[in-house]
């Protein structure tokens, strides 16, 4: 993912937190916030302290990362949207999170 595809900023994050709707499933939580005019999707990860060290945290955002790129055409151009690790994201394959992310995203109308 290039940088322009990222949220990046703390001002960012939280403006997307506080404003933003959630749904969750039993790997991850997203707030996805409606940005106007906005060319692509941005998003933002975060992966606590909680899943692992960081060579653990670090793969979670790899295979997410990997499974962004994979199902980018189908998501919507005009939003912002944080996805938060869950405890059991750790144990997952890439296929797995694919699957678990696809499901996440359908549910907050994302895809």
């Amino acid at each position: 993912m290039r940088k322009s595809f990222r949220v990046k900023k703390e001002k960012e994050f939280q403006k997307v937190f506080h404003n933003g709707a959630s749904k969750a499933n039993r790997q991850f939580v997203i707030y996805v916030l409606p940005k106007e005019g906005q060319l692509h999707f941005r998003v933002g990860l975060s992966v606590g302290k909680k899943i692992g060290n960081a060579v653990v945290r670090n793969s979670v955002k790899r295979k997410i990362r990997q499974a962004l790129l994979e199902i980018k055409p189908m998501i919507k151009s005009e939003i912002d949207f944080i996805i938060i690790a869950r405890q059991p994201t750790a144990k997952l394959s890439t296929e797995e999170v694919k699957k678990n992310l696809l499901h996440v995203l359908k549910l907050a109308q994302v895809v």
